[in-house]
């Protein structure tokens, strides 16, 4: 049986990546890692937050944006409602696959936590305890620290079933009803957490695109715009719980997207749908199945590789005693770049192609044939990035990504233990597990595009 299963949208297909660039990659990546950090990086310089102070963004401009964020969901929710069930021809599709979980991310990387200023809920939430404060002000109750970002985690996971597992979770009213009932859990956990702890802990969109803007040269503090140097802000991401479970699902996610593509997954997937339908199964919710399955098994392998690689790190020579779950939170920010890595390199066809046509959708958010912005005509330009331009992006980011997770964990291994010999013994393991990625991403690539 062949297996047929319409996920998300989908760009037009890229130039197949050749099998040779996988040790050109896993080379590079030797060299940039032993010669570059071994030789030259004996001393952690990355640890301290660093930045330079550019401007306080004013007030107004939080107040502008979230208020730009809400009619933008209200309009991606009301075409969802009332609009064709079209997929192609309905806004909240593209809003949501292409947009927000493309867009938010490149934009992330590119300026900073742009979300936290455009996200609906928290501009909500913000007000309302504004108005709450003055009116009737209450303490909310403490973040449960046990939690840390497993809620993040959770609610990632369950996104990446919608999109990639699950045949209505592509459906305008289904979008449109799931965002509404996540607008009422955020305020749900905004009114009894509080908004920014909320927001910064549990938010799976929130927390999750903040992972993309930890690696901008920009960050805001206290109201106040800063510049740094690219990809150090990972370094101060907080080693909670559920980080590593984040960062893996991030990760797998993107993984099983280009992998479900590929010829290794549709060998087996038919097998896997047969014995489903063998349990009393339909044929669709028996491919739902097999598509749940193989994501589950994606994020498991992700989890594999990392934790192996962190089992394989000597604990001699420490500064001081740490178990595996210790050091794996404390390495965990070198996966942000690997995230990042993988996102950019299979999405950016899609965001460059299906994102022109937003303004389409937006002249037109219902597909009733209206016109509101004199863009309902316009077309998808297929000519605005080249397929080889695509190829070099998507190989030139894999290897970037990869390198810039060594250099995170070089410079965390020297912090955690005793000398730089010590330190960088400890990362032999971590470039395997990078070279692992890096193969595993470029192979994603190629798989899906042959």
């Amino acid at each position: 049986m062949l297996v047929v299963f319409a996920h998300g949208l989908v760009g037009r297909a890229d130039l197949p990546i050749p099998k040779g660039l996988f040790a050109a990659a896993a080379a590079g990546v030797l060299v940039i890692s032993f010669v570059a950090l071994a030789a030259a990086w004996s001393e952690p310089r990355l640890q301290e937050p660093r930045g330079r102070r550019l401007f306080r963004l004013p007030l107004v401009a939080d107040v502008v944006l979230g208020a730009l964020g809400v009619v933008a969901f209200a309009a991606v929710v009301y075409a969802g409602l009332a609009g064709t069930d079209s997929e192609q021809d309905n806004l909240a599709p593209t809003a949501i696959f292409v947009i927000l979980w493309v867009g938010i991310p490149f934009a992330s990387l590119a300026f900073g936590d742009v979300f936290r200023l455009l996200s609906p809920w928290r501009a909500i939430g913000r007000a309302v305890g504004w108005v709450v404060a003055r009116v009737a002000p209450a303490e909310p109750l403490d973040y449960p620290a046990r939690l840390g970002r497993r809620p993040a985690a959770a609610g990632i996971f369950f996104f990446g079933i919608v999109e990639l597992c699950w045949a209505a979770g592509r459906e305008p009213q289904t979008l449109a009803i799931l965002a509404l009932l996540y607008v009422v859990l955020a305020f749900v956990g905004m009114s009894l957490y509080g908004v920014e702890p909320w927001t910064r802990n549990a938010d799976p969109f929130g927390v999750y695109f903040s992972l993309f803007a930890s690696l901008s040269p920009f960050t805001r503090r206290d109201g106040v715009l800063y510049v740094r140097l690219p990809v150090t802000g990972a370094v101060h991401l907080p080693a909670v719980r559920g980080m590593v479970a984040l960062l893996v699902c991030a990760i797998g996610i993107t993984a099983f997207d280009g992998g479900s593509e590929g010829s290794v997954f549709n060998s087996i997937a038919p097998e896997l749908q047969d014995r489903f339908r063998d349990l009393g199964f339909g044929i669709g919710r028996a491919l739902e199945l097999t598509f749940l399955v193989g994501l589950g098994v994606t994020v498991l392998l992700v989890a594999a590789i990392y934790w192996g690689a962190i089992a394989g790190m000597p604990r001699r020579g420490l500064r001081r005693p740490m178990s595996r779950g210790e050091l794996g939170l404390a390495l965990v920010h070198t996966l942000v770049p690997i995230a990042a890595a993988y996102v950019v390199a299979h999405y950016f066809s899609l965001l460059a192609y299906n994102g022109q046509d937003i303004w389409r959708l937006a002249s037109d958010p219902l597909g009733d044939g209206s016109d509101l912005f004199g863009a309902a005509d316009r077309r998808i330009d297929y000519s605005i990035v080249s397929a080889t331009t695509i190829w070099y992006v998507q190989v030139g980011t894999l290897v970037t990504g990869h390198a810039a997770a060594l250099v995170l964990g070089h410079d965390r291994a020297l912090a955690l233990y005793d000398d730089p010999r010590a330190a960088t013994r400890s990362q032999i393991v971590m470039l395997v597990l990078m070279v692992c990625f890096t193969c595993l991403g470029l192979f994603l690539l190629s798989a899906s595009n042959s």
